[in-house]
């Protein structure tokens, strides 16, 4: 199993010319934790996450001291400074990427999540970003081990699977990008959350109504006005 097999394909994005304020308001109106910030030809170029909000909070929190005694002390950082300050995408952004191809497998994955202590890694093809697989993916895909191996996609599960994704998108008010959707066998499973049971079913209708779709089977949890999504 691969990374286009497991992938979140709504992805949002922001450009590296925006604001930090820009960030923060897409996220909250997508309900991510974190963005792919892309270039001018819409390359790949960082990602800014929550945790860098969060870096920015805590330091306006941080009692500010003298010029001359962070020298002394040790404790100025020009670097961090730009971080905590700036409200350039550019300048607060994660410039240090991990980052898979479609190919890419589910193992490997899961390995590069573990070792850099990383929630996601974008998908990249010809250096753009096409999806994104978090641990929430993964958690989903391990569900679905029998004997020990994960499932193998055939090439019309693969081909179902983006047909029902652009089916999903035309639902009016879905957070899409919290919403995977795995196929085997012409059976469809949509996992995530949702705002709300008339969300679920309508998903539910959008899937049944893709042609070779045999089954739906639903595993979507509710999502609190308050959080951000995964």
């Amino acid at each position: 199993m691969k990374a286009s097999d497991v992938m979140t394909t709504a992805v949002v994005s922001i450009g590296a010319d925006g604001t930090v304020e820009d960030a923060v308001r897409l996220m909250l109106a997508h309900h991510v934790s974190a963005l792919p910030v892309t270039g001018e030809r819409g390359e790949l170029v960082g990602l800014i996450s929550e945790g860098d909000l969060l870096r920015r909070l805590q330091d306006k929190g941080a009692r500010r001291r003298s010029w001359w005694l962070e020298l002394v002390s040790g404790g100025g950082n020009a670097a961090e400074f730009v971080k905590v300050r700036s409200h350039r995408i550019a300048d607060v952004m994660t410039r240090k990427l991990v980052t898979v191809h479609e190919d890419t497998e589910v193992a490997e994955i899961a390995r590069l999540l573990e070792k850099h202590r990383v929630k996601r890694v974008p998908v990249l093809r010809g250096g753009k970003v096409v999806g994104i697989v978090s641990r929430a993916n993964l958690v989903q895909v391990l569900s679905r081990i029998e004997d020990g191996k994960l499932p193998r996609p055939t090439p019309t599960d693969e081909a179902l699977r983006g047909a029902v994704g652009d089916a999903l998108a035309e639902v009016p008010g879905t957070s899409i990008n919290l919403v995977n959707v795995t196929v085997e066998d012409g059976i469809v499973t949509l996992s995530g959350v949702v705002d709300s049971d008339t969300v679920e079913k309508a998903l539910r209708v959008a899937a049944e109504n893709v042609p070779g779709v045999r089954e739906v089977r639903l595993s979507l949890g509710r999502l609190p006005a308050w959080t951000y999504g995964i």
